[in-house]
């Protein structure tokens, strides 16, 4: 008599997950911190989760344990950290107060990095290894936690002019993140590889700047990193038109 035997499960990897799911963890925890009103460590919780982010598939590609499922996971916790997330700390800090306009646009923050997300899965295969189309969704939390993180350090007391400032970089930010604009990946940099002696210096000022004022560094660089896909693409624009007028006359 023959059985028909079901095929076991072969699992999933447990590593590269690990780091998924610590992400999706400090997401959550971010959202947790930030309705108890301790906004610095919702915005270091999104921070963590960036570097759990980074380090996942970073794990899946050196131990050769890339997944369709660790792919799918990925997106989904990057939804929660880079998407719920820092729109409800966003929310709950400083648009509350603006009612509905306030949670729409936080609303509209995190659409734009569902779709950023979805959009990346499709298109992967096909978009170039240098650079990524849109703004990263880590990138966009990074601009918002890190402006919420240095104003509240700094104790800025909170006003409608301050209210309808932080408005408008959520916007503008989930805006960038499905705009055609093209931001490096850095994916091309080798780290294993021979650098000279002053870039290994400039990386050591790098960690003590950043050291010494973490809110404050940590937005000089996110902001910069968010204006330098924008400025480029906006310059990349004027070259070809500036062309083209060139060769008509």
């Amino acid at each position: 008599m023959k059985f028909n035997r079901k095929p076991l499960n072969k699992g999933i990897y447990l590593l590269p997950n690990l780091f998924t799911t610590s992400a999706l963890f400090a997401g959550f925890y971010a959202i947790v911190a930030a309705m108890s009103g301790l906004y610095a460590e919702a915005c270091i919780a999104i921070f963590i989760g960036m570097i759990a982010d980074t380090l996942d598939g970073r794990v899946a590609r050196m131990t050769n344990t890339q997944t369709q499922f660790g792919a799918e996971y990925d997106s989904l916790a990057d939804i929660v950290s880079f998407g719920v997330a820092p729109a409800l700390v966003m929310y709950t800090y400083s648009l509350q107060s603006l009612n509905k306009v306030g949670w729409l646009v936080c609303f509209i923050f995190m659409a734009c990095a569902a779709l950023r997300l979805a959009r990346f899965n499709v298109q992967s295969q096909k978009q170039s290894s240098h650079f990524f189309m849109g703004l990263p969704s880590p990138a966009a939390a990074g601009a918002i936690v890190s402006t919420i993180w240095m104003c509240y350090e700094w104790e800025w007391v909170q006003t409608d002019m301050w209210s309808y400032g932080f408005l408008a970089l959520t916007l503008i930010t989930g805006l960038l993140m499905v705009s055609g604009f093209r931001y490096y990946s850095f994916k091309e940099i080798d780290w294993s590889g021979r650098v000279p002696f002053i870039g290994l210096f400039i990386l050591m000022l790098i960690f003590v700047a950043v050291a010494l004022n973490p809110p404050t560094m940590l937005f000089i660089i996110f902001i910069g990193y968010l204006l330098s896909g924008f400025c480029s693409g906006l310059i990349r624009r004027w070259r070809r038109r500036y062309i083209q007028k060139s060769k008509v006359n």
